[in-house]
C-alpha cells in the first residue's frame, strides 16, 4: 500500500514538537495533537501506513508542513540510470521513479526515499555519504552546488 508509514508521521511529530515546544509541558501545539491522533489510531489497528486521503485535514497540513522540510529527491548529481542502469547506483531510484519524479506526489515520493533507505544500497548511503549530506534535494543538480555550506556567522557567497 502506498500510504504515509508511521516512522513519517512520528517524524513529523517530533519536527513540530521541536518547532512549537510546550509551553508547560503537557500541553501540545494543535500539529502535534492532530499528528498523534492519526499515530494513536495506527498504533492501536497495528498500521503501518494510513491513507492521505482519510487524514483529517489538521493533520495532513502539519504532515505536507514537514513534508516540505525535506530533501524533495534523494538525487546526488551521480546518475547511473542515464547511462542505462535500471536502478541508479548514486540515488538507488528506479529509471521509471527518476524520469517521473516531478510528477509524483508527496506520499509517493517518501514511499521511494523509505524503500531505498531500508534498502541502503546506493551510493548516496555509503560511498558517497558526504556528497548526499551536502545535496540539495534538487532532483539532478550539477554538481557545483555541492559545496560545504558556510559555517555560522559566514555569509553566503
Amino acid at each position: 500500500m502506498t500510504g504515509i508509514h508511521i516512522t513519517d508521521i512520528e517524524a513529523a511529530i517530533n519536527w513540530w514538537r521541536e518547532r512549537r515546544p510546550s509551553p508547560d509541558g503537557l500541553t501540545a501545539c494543535a500539529e502535534v495533537r492532530a499528528l498523534a491522533e492519526v499515530y494513536g489510531l495506527m498504533v492501536y489497528y497495528r498500521e503501518t501506513h494510513c491513507d492521505e486521503a482519510t487524514m483529517p485535514a489538521g493533520a495532513r497540513a502539519a504532515w505536507l508542513a514537514w513534508y516540505d522540510s525535506t530533501p524533495d529527491a534523494p538525487c546526488i548529481a551521480i546518475c547511473s540510470t542515464s547511462q542505462g542502469d535500471a536502478i541508479c547506483k548514486g540515488c538507488g531510484r528506479s529509471f521509471d521513479e527518476v524520469q517521473h519524479w516531478p510528477a509524483l506526489s508527496a506520499v509517493e515520493k517518501r514511499s521511494v526515499w523509505r524503500r531505498i533507505t531500508m534498502e541502503g544500497t546506493a551510493w548516496r548511503f555509503n560511498r558517497y555519504a558526504e556528497r548526499a549530506r551536502l545535496a540539495t534535494g534538487e532532483d539532478h543538480p550539477s554538481a557545483e552546488p555541492l559545496k560545504e555550506p558556510p559555517g555560522p556567522g559566514t555569509a553566503h557567497r
